[in-house]
């Protein structure tokens, strides 16, 4: 009798895959919690518990629906703790004549699914996860014969492509990008509305995973455990989003105030990244809401949330594929420094650094500004080596997997990569830390000083950045004019810039 067996990954769990029109008793699901997965990056505690959270309630819903499932929890004795040593026992144990699985998103996976099919007697196969837009290979093909990889253009094709906010072959409204309108600070009184939260009950999970003593970061209230685990607490959320967040999303997308760990994001990655819900979905939801309300979300508030969805999200993903195994080891400005201590404890006396890492060791989460012009522009500016950030941004967010958290730290914002994903590299001084939040009124440095015992690191730093890699960066139109201000600037001012940057470097801990 030919017997089936099928692995389901922990990021894959969309019950609108096609392998669960049918049920079949030849068929049988195998899920597990694994050490290899747990301990490849020292991940946060809310990480763990929400994806386990996740499969446990997705596997239960499976047999629900008569699906024939094998669940591997992490304290099982008969758990060899990875995939090929769990599969080939089962394969041995039950007499599967075929083993089929689903594309995995992380290269490294990739590799060990590949290996355990040479290695394994029976016949396998492979099929499509169904869950984005693009292909593997589908930003590979679309550059081709090109030296940059524009995401613009790239976002404009798949818009075109599925036809998603167009009139025939013009964007709605003729104008494609509205990134120019969301850039706007939060006014000072102006109170957010508070965050969709969950009150997940996760205390057998947490046990588990203390017993099992793996070793995380942050923090976690297994009473109230705020993320989604499932699909229909996942939808609420996409929900809640549209009707709440979205009329307001776009112009305060890039604002950053403290004590607001929300704002008006939909916080929905996790859900998305785990393949509880669909980007289509995701994005008809907005579009509907638009739709519905066209007198109270302006246009720009979409566009700006769609884009990061069939731009960034797809674009991201495409770049991962097209130039891993690679791209997990370039490092352009040949940095070597370490994370300071602090990054895994957030006490600094740099507000905005405390603020974006104390608010993520607590819920697990932080938004692409608070990532990339707070603690992602301080690491650049300090010469840490990539491979120390990649490891803090996939460790410390709920919502980091290689295939989107490696493209977005190696390149977008430590520009490792030298170029492919940004056109320059995002550094900023406190001026723009200001400008976008309320970090720095309460701040132990002083934004306006560019030197001496209170004067904000980021000012410094910023100077020393541009100054040690002109060779690289001075031919670059993006950022030439920074290099006439530095070159105009007097002597003794460089002097005390680069000076001042050195003191701070080498007392890094200490900030």
């Amino acid at each position: 009798m030919n017997k089936t067996l099928r692995l389901i990954l922990g990021d894959q769990l969309n019950s609108n895959h096609s392998w669960f029109n049918t049920v079949d008793d030849s068929i049988v699901y195998v899920l597990m919690e694994i050490r290899t997965e747990t301990d490849y990056a020292r991940h946060h505690i809310q990480k763990v518990v929400g994806i386990f959270s996740a499969m446990q309630g997705f596997s239960n819903e499976l047999v629900s629906n008569h699906h024939q499932v094998i669940y591997f929890h992490l304290n099982d004795p008969n758990n060899k703790q990875s995939f090929d040593g769990n599969i080939q026992n089962l394969i041995s144990k039950f007499h599967f004549t075929h083993f089929e699985y689903q594309l995995p998103d992380e290269y490294r996976i990739d590799v060990v699914l590949k290996n355990l099919c040479e290695s394994i007697s029976i016949t396998n196969s492979v099929v499509d996860s169904e869950h984005f837009f693009t292909t593997r290979n589908e930003l590979g093909h679309f550059f081709e014969g090109k030296k940059t990889y524009l995401m613009e253009s790239f976002y404009r094709a798949m818009r075109k492509k599925h036809h998603i906010l167009m009139e025939g072959d013009k964007p709605l409204t003729g104008q494609w990008n509205y990134d120019g309108d969301n850039r706007k600070k939060l006014p000072k009184n102006h109170k957010p509305t508070p965050p969709l939260v969950f009150n997940n009950q996760v205390s057998v999970i947490l046990e588990a995973i203390n017993q099992a003593d793996l070793k995380t970061i942050g923090t976690i209230d297994v009473n109230h455990f705020v993320w989604p685990i499932n699909r229909k607490q996942s939808l609420a959320l996409l929900d809640f989003f549209a009707t709440n967040c979205l009329p307001l999303f776009g112009t305060y997308q890039d604002a950053m105030a403290p004590n607001e760990w929300s704002l008006y994001h939909s916080r929905i990655s996790f859900s998305m990244n785990i393949k509880l819900i669909s980007p289509k979905e995701v994005i008809e939801r907005a579009i509907e809401e638009w739709s519905n309300r066209p007198n109270e979300i302006q246009y720009n508030q979409l566009e700006g949330f769609v884009r990061q969805i069939i731009g960034w999200r797809e674009y991201m993903r495409g770049i991962y594929w097209l130039k891993m195994p690679e791209y997990a080891t370039m490092n352009f400005f040949n940095h070597q420094e370490k994370l300071p201590h602090w990054f895994w404890t957030g006490k600094t006396k740099m507000n905005c650094m405390k603020e974006a890492i104390n608010q993520s060791l607590d819920y697990a989460y932080a938004h692409h500004i608070q990532r990339l012009m707070i603690t992602g522009n301080f690491a650049l500016l300090a010469g840490i080596h990539p491979d120390e950030i990649d490891a803090w941004y996939l460790g410390i967010y709920i919502d980091a997997f290689e295939w989107v958290e490696i493209t977005n730290t190696r390149g977008m914002s430590q520009f490792a990569d030298g170029g492919i994903v940004g056109s320059k590299p995002y550094v900023s001084s406190a001026a723009y830390i200001d400008k976008m939040s309320h970090y720095c009124g309460t701040c132990y440095y002083k934004k306006a000083l560019k030197t001496g015992d209170k004067s904000c690191p980021f000012n410094s730093l910023y100077w020393n950045f541009y100054d040690k890699n002109e060779d690289k960066l001075a031919s670059n139109p993006r950022i030439g004019m920074m290099y006439n201000v530095w070159r105009k600037m007097k002597s003794e001012d460089k002097i005390a810039l680069l000076q001042q940057a050195d003191y701070y470097l080498k007392n890094i801990n200490e900030l």
